[in-house]
């Protein structure tokens, strides 16, 4: 692996992990401030019931635990501190996904923003489940690939954030339509990145080959 390469991994780990970060203490900050009444989020939010602080809890821990789950050092070196925050993690999506299901019906944007996050939901626990059945059997390499893929649907709430800044903030587009619009591009644009990067290097050594079968017919 180049110099490059390396550096760029890095930086996209430091990236993933000060976004996360952020977007959990911010999340945190809901058991502190007042709420807004004049907010649509804030007045959906004041007369709902467990499922608030249930969410901003759960994802919120995912979302502070899931760079730490992903750092090759800990797991080579305190394997049992990876198993306890792997343990504390599902318990945190499992009660973070329970919840946004009970949020999911009374979404902005009703059935069509509703829908995309309660599937998000869904997929979450499924994608991590699978992981830790992996881990359970001792297949590291599966293990891996299906937590990579949950800690892609974790970071939705990283790239919704960024979807509402960008599309209803610096774009000045309608909110609605930006919401529902994120509500689903959230986590099915992290889920396809994620793929393309675990599919990477075997689409690169397919690439390489045919280039080397057309050099070589070229000058044979």
């Amino acid at each position: 692996m180049s110099a490059g390469t390396v550096w760029l991994r890095r930086g996209a780990a430091l990236v993933f992990g000060l976004g996360c970060l952020a977007v959990a203490l911010y999340a945190f900050t809901f058991f502190s401030r007042d709420s807004n009444i004049g907010n649509p989020f804030d007045a959906r939010f004041a007369v709902s019931g467990w499922d608030v602080p249930g969410h901003i809890f759960g994802a919120g821990l995912a979302l502070l635990l899931v760079p730490l789950q992903l750092l090759g050092g800990i797991r080579r070196r305190w394997p049992r501190l990876h198993r306890l925050g792997g343990g504390l993690y599902a318990g945190a999506i499992l009660i973070a996904a329970i919840s946004a299901l009970s949020l999911a019906r009374h979404s902005q944007g009703g059935a069509a923003s509703g829908s995309g996050f309660a599937l998000l939901a869904l997929v979450w626990v499924a994608c991590t489940a699978v992981g830790i059945r992996y881990a359970l059997v001792r297949d590291f390499e599966r293990h891996r690939r299906w937590m990579y893929r949950s800690a892609a649907l974790t970071a939705s709430a990283v790239t919704l954030r960024i979807m509402l800044g960008v599309g209803a903030g610096a774009m000045q587009w309608p909110f609605l339509p930006v919401y529902i619009a994120a509500a689903w591009g959230c986590w099915t644009f992290n889920l396809a990145l994620c793929e393309l990067l675990l599919r990477w290097p075997a689409i690169r050594a397919r690439l390489g080959a045919r280039r080397g079968y057309s050099s070589g017919a070229a000058r044979g």
